[in-house]
């Protein structure tokens, strides 16, 4: 039987190589995700968790409230950053002393969350309807915390899909990905920050709520940024979708699928150039009017043409957009786009936020929403408090190189000492990282 605060009773375990070598385990006292604490510092600095507190604390009555969900919130939130998306995996997080030093100031002198405990927590009290609208609201709070100095807003709208196995709640088949899936919505601000996303079913139309999505942002930013922007594939290109951001003011460049009408439109760029073709890429673009039978009035739209080396058919495709800079300027501008589904797949690799494994779909809401919040987190360390060995790193590097360090809890009277292991982060940047956190944290208000 271990002993109840992860020490195991049974001797050393023994190597053949080397006789000399003793393994030994010790829960309590050991982590491997000693990265963690300076997440913590982040969050404190912020006040994301306190944040988080007030807003939950606000749909519970009762004791104490507020200091409990946030250390169960953390614990839901810093288990999935670390690679812990699973609730069985709190049984054993609950000895870990990094865990148990970031749920709260008194846990080194007790367990964090039980499996039961978190189960509860995350499958039954947030799938609670009022709870989860809370939850869903976090990650604007936390950005609007995060980012409060930003004058433009650049969103990016994509879906994506989450694999499903089993009889789950909303799993159906998506002929575009192949496969019984979730296909969740996601709207990013420019900085690689997850404003909001929806869990839907996996037979919907990729913009099928987009509305619903993007109204809750779109009203977060309405009176605090000067410029806003909008981007999206094709999938969104719909009337609906131009007259809304119209009327909010919001410039946009959405991929628009090409037909017959459009095509004639650059028939003098689709003829074949004479002459023996150059061994790069000759890139035309052009600009024009057009309406189609949908729109209440004609649109500008932007055309890019590719002839290729060794192609005997050019590549073409067509934005329609409200802004005015030039046809080039303009497909550079939504060819950024590109970054959010590099975001998305950072989220399926670095959060793993397509483990979606409860039966109910509610309780897989929660879990997407839970690994949105570990995915921001994640974000703000990357782009406020990395020095600049390390800005370029992902999250999947962040977690395997700064999250992923071995840590000994070593106690001193007063204080609590962590041994951190140095091998791919240094104690000067880890030094770096803690001196970027400190100086965002705001002064203090005179008396």
């Amino acid at each position: 039987m271990a002993h109840p605060m992860g020490e195991a009773k049974p001797g050393p375990l023994r190597v053949g190589f080397d006789r000399r070598l003793k393994l030994e385990f010790h829960g309590s006292q050991l982590s491997s995700d000693g990265g963690l604490l300076p997440y913590r510092e982040l969050d404190d600095v912020l006040g994301l968790s306190t944040l988080a507190g007030d807003a939950l604390s606000e749909v519970r009555r009762g004791k104490n409230a507020r200091h409990l969900l946030t250390g169960l919130l953390r614990q839901s939130v810093y288990g999935r950053l670390a690679g812990y998306e699973d609730v069985n995996d709190a049984e054993r997080l609950s000895l870990d002393p990094v865990m148990r030093a970031i749920v709260e100031r008194k846990g080194l002198d007790g367990r964090a969350a039980s499996s039961s405990q978190i189960g509860r927590f995350e499958t039954a009290w947030l799938a609670s309807e009022e709870n989860l609208a809370a939850l869903v609201d976090l990650s604007g709070a936390w950005i609007d915390r995060a980012r409060n100095s930003s004058k433009t807003i650049v969103l990016d709208f994509d879906s994506s899909v989450s694999p499903t196995h089993g009889e789950q709640e909303g799993s159906s088949y998506n002929g575009h990905f192949g496969c019984t899936c979730y296909h969740p919505l996601f709207v990013f601000n420019q900085f690689g920050d997850l404003e909001r996303c929806a869990l839907r079913p996996g037979h919907v139309h990729s913009a099928e709520g987009w509305r619903e999505l993007l109204e809750p942002v779109v009203r977060r930013y309405r009176d605090r940024a000067g410029r806003r922007y909008f981007r999206a594939d094709a999938a969104f290109a719909a009337p609906e979708v131009y007259e809304y951001l119209e009327a909010e003011g919001f410039f946009y460049a959405i991929r628009l699928p090409g037909n017959q009408v459009l095509q004639r439109r650059i028939s003098h760029l689709l003829t074949r150039p004479v002459g023996r073709p150059p061994r790069h890429v000759r890139r035309y673009y052009y600009s024009f009017d057009y309406q189609a039978q949908s729109w209440d009035r004609a649109r500008r739209v932007v055309a890019k043409v590719e002839w290729h080396p060794g192609e005997l058919i050019p590549r073409f495709g067509f934005v329609v957009t409200n802004l005015e800079r030039s046809a080039e300027r303009v497909t550079a501008f939504y060819n950024q786009r590109g970054k959010a589904e590099q975001w998305i797949k950072e989220g399926k690799n670095a959060i793993n936020w397509t483990r979606l494994s409860c039966q109910k779909f509610r309780a897989n809401e929660v879990r997407l929403q839970l690994h949105a919040l570990a995915y921001n987190l994640a974000n703000f360390m990357r782009t406020l408090a990395l020095p600049r060995a390390m800005v370029h790193w992902s999250l999947t590097t962040l977690r395997e190189k700064l999250v992923k360090i071995g840590a000994r809890m070593v106690r001193h009277g007063r204080y609590i000492t962590f041994q951190l292991a140095e091998v791919a982060v240094s104690a000067r940047m880890f030094g770096q990282i803690l001196a970027r956190i400190a100086r965002l944290r705001a002064p203090p208000v005179p008396a």
